[in-house]
């Protein structure tokens, strides 16, 4: 077996870790008709698209547009994303995210954008602990502690997944409290 398939599986096991630890936050079971009827909606949305319309993720979009990731992420995919939050870049060390935003920086976070993609469409129910690589082709870690399902990048920092199953026409978003940073090339 190849390690792409091994690592798939990993990621498809670990999703069912994250579905059973994941709070009230899981969008996976709507709660009422009008909760099904948004998340009906925003699976016909592209994963650019519901990252376009959620304030929380204004941060990630001026930094997919910096990138030149757009595209990307509105095309076909399927991709699993764990988007980080406007309150995950604003922990970064002071003056991190402006440098990064910068264009003669635009590899480099390409570079940490796709170090938080995965391929496929990879639900929580489908998720357990292990290493997963990521689209740049690097890896990090899903673990599981006293309940709660959190992301392991290169330089040993932790992303909690505070929310799940955000359905996109083109993949799923998981939402994250942390920046992942991937290994230096």
């Amino acid at each position: 077996m190849s390690k792409r398939w091994i690592a798939v599986l990993a990621v498809a096991a670990s999703m069912t870790v994250l579905a059973a630890a994941c709070s009230s936050n899981d969008n996976a079971s709507p709660s009422s008709p009008s909760e099904a009827a948004s998340q009906s909606a925003m699976s016909d949305m592209t994963i650019t698209d519901i990252v376009a319309g959620n304030e929380d993720f204004s941060t990630l979009l001026a930094a997919v547009g910096a990138a030149d990731l757009g595209a990307t992420l509105s095309g076909a995919g399927p991709y699993t994303v764990f988007a980080p939050t406007n309150e995950a870049f604003a922990a970064l060390p002071a003056g991190t995210l402006d440098t990064l935003l910068k264009p003669a920086n635009k590899d480099a976070l390409a570079g940490i954008l796709t170090y938080h993609v995965v391929p496929g469409t990879i639900m929580a129910a489908d998720v357990m602990p292990g290493d997963v690589t990521t689209a740049n082709g690097a890896t990090f870690s899903i673990s599981v502690d006293g309940g709660n399902v959190y992301l392991t990048d290169s330089q040993g920092n932790k992303a909690q997944v505070t929310q799940t199953d955000i359905e996109a026409s083109n993949g799923v978003i998981h939402v994250i409290d942390a920046v992942l940073i991937p290994p230096q090339s």
